[in-house]
């Protein structure tokens, strides 16, 4: 080939080349868009990292677990012959925090469902208050639930927690046990509005305004079939759908109730639980006084429901009262307006000690609580249930335990407040790095004022079995009876590898009137009129076991 025909191709090579280029440049030019790395927000914790775009740090965290229990019962009639419980639940957590002048803004999530069998394992508690619902089957209905809720959702700001979060009276709240059985406050989801002050040094002090609900027990009522209505008078059978307490209208000549009329003891949402809280926290520990004062309320009387059993020439008869003549009974009583209400509160005082002497991370918690109308911040009957009048301290328990806030005296018609006080201890000690063990106990108390149960045996010939029978079986009812409970226990857990837990716990529960004996309600054999079993006591125990895995 020629040097002028290699040049031609030559150039007409540089032409193909160059020509698109040349072309490109006549239009606007795209810059790539940057790749936006995710960064460590070392400057939160371990475990943060920038959301991209922000300059909010977010950690998001959550937890797998399995749990198996067995219990042993003893009766196995009206279907209370569980023995095994299962659980299998997960939790999810996003904690958002942003750095501004004001300090951190940080937004807490966590959000937890499962699913559980077992009589046991089943919570009426959470059932009652909402948080879990029930299967509808023969053979699952009370031992198969599931739920998902949201446990923790709130917003701390410049001092400010609101939202949905623990509650500032709560220290111990069972921190080192898998089940949670001893006795003490520990609420672990309600919505408040707090504000927490830090001075000194290492102290700092909360004031709480919390939701009522959660922290409300209810009071002692009657449950009975309400006699027929009048001529021209509305269904009494209709109006019971409340929580009807009576009031003694009028008395026989040995004293018992012969005409009485009820009030609606269901509390209102009337004013917020009033929380403080005191914290000193210290490399060798921390401790904590908490206060709480709460509102104990109940509503009128319910219309049509006074019922007498005598006639008007003063036969053996039962039927209506007209509302004039209660109206005219309670004003010779001087009660005027049947809506009450009352305040309870609690105090409790909790130390934590940390014990790394003995072994790295071993550690010591000491609690006692007393308060009168609040059950459920004295944590009395954290292991047999909440939200509820009176209950079996387990499934097949021979007895109930009374567990109210509160109850209406039949004599005086005025809230009477029962007392509790509680005290636990819990020391967790570490064998070796992945070992470890819990060991645990409590006891705790509630009465009722004196003479309130004497007062109630009045309206026994109207209302029944809600009311302790007069005469010699009256000390053998669990009706509004002082009464104790005993809580021990033991854990050994095993973390092979970081954040996973396999572990085994064991429960002694005891139970008891604080005196006298309680009829067996396992086996309801009377002899002239008394019961020919009765306890002063009852035993048992539970064992569970869990693996978990956090990340």
């Amino acid at each position: 080939m020629g040097q002028l025909a290699k040049t031609l191709l030559s150039g007409a090579a540089l032409l193909v080349v160059v020509a698109p280029a040349a072309r490109a440049a006549d239009l606007p030019v795209q810059k790539a868009v940057p790749i936006e790395y995710v960064r460590v927000c070392s400057a939160s914790g371990a475990g943060f990292f920038y959301i991209p775009g922000t300059d909010t740090c977010l950690r998001v965290s959550g937890r797998a677990r399995f749990e198996a229990g067995y219990i042993p019962v003893n009766n196995r009639n009206n279907s209370s012959g569980d023995l095994s419980q299962y659980r299998g639940l997960m939790r999810m957590n996003f904690d958002a925090r942003t750095q501004t002048g004001y300090g951190t803004l940080r937004a807490f999530l966590r959000l937890e469902a499962a699913s559980r069998t077992g009589v046991f394992m089943a919570s009426g508690t959470q059932q009652r208050i909402g948080n879990a619902f029930p299967a509808v089957g023969q053979d699952q209905l009370g031992r198969v639930q599931n739920f998902i809720i949201p446990e923790k959702a709130f917003v701390q700001f410049a001092g400010l927690t609101a939202g949905r979060a623990s509650s500032f009276f709560d220290f111990y709240a069972h921190d080192y046990e898998l089940i949670g059985s001893t006795a003490g406050s520990n609420v672990s989801s309600t919505n408040l509005l707090a504000y927490t002050q830090k001075f000194g040094e290492n102290w700092s002090a909360t004031l709480s305004m919390e939701d009522p609900n959660y922290r409300k027990n209810p009071f002692y009522a009657a449950s009975f079939s309400a006699p027929a209505a009048g001529p021209g008078q509305a269904g009494v059978n209709n109006v019971f759908n409340t929580a009807p307490s009576p009031v003694i209208l009028g008395t026989n000549a040995d004293g018992t109730a012969n005409t009485v009329v009820f009030l609606d003891t269901v509390q209102r949402s009337r004013m917020p639980d009033f929380v403080g809280a005191l914290r000193y926290d210290a490399p060798w520990g921390s401790m904590q006084l908490s206060a709480a004062v709460k509102d104990v309320n109940i509503g009128g009387f319910i219309a049509n429901s006074a019922v007498s059993t005598l006639t008007p020439t003063g036969g053996a008869a039962t039927g209506p009262v007209t509302p004039g003549t209660a109206a005219a009974l309670l004003a010779a009583r001087g009660l005027n307006s049947g809506a009450q209400t009352e305040y309870g509160w609690a105090v409790q005082g909790g130390l934590k000690l940390n014990l790394p002497w003995i072994a790295p991370g071993d550690g010591l918690y000491l609690q006692g609580a007393y308060g009168e109308g609040a059950l459920i911040y004295t944590g009395f009957s954290i292991f047999t249930g909440t939200y509820a009048s009176q209950l079996g301290p387990v499934q097949g328990a021979p007895f109930v335990h009374a567990l109210a806030d509160a109850v209406v005296n039949p004599l005086t018609g005025r809230i009477a407040l029962s007392q509790s006080f509680t005290a636990s201890a819990s020391y967790l000690h570490y064998w070796a790095p992945e070992w470890r063990s819990a060991f645990f106990g409590s006891y705790g108390e509630v009465s009722f004022p004196r003479g309130t149960r004497e007062a109630f045996s009045l309206v026994n010939g109207i209302i029944g079995a809600s009311a302790p029978p007069r005469g010699a079986a009256f000390g053998f009812s669990p009706i509004l009876r002082d009464n104790y409970q005993i809580i021990a226990g033991t854990s050994l857990i095993w973390s092979p590898v970081k954040d996973l837990d396999i572990g085994i716990e064991g429960t002694y529960i005891g139970t008891g009137p604080l005196s006298g004996r309680i009829t067996d309600q396992t086996r309801p054999v009377t002899i002239g009129g008394l019961p020919a079993y009765a306890e002063k006591r009852y035993d048992t125990t539970q064992i569970r076991m869990r693996v978990q895995r956090d990340f």
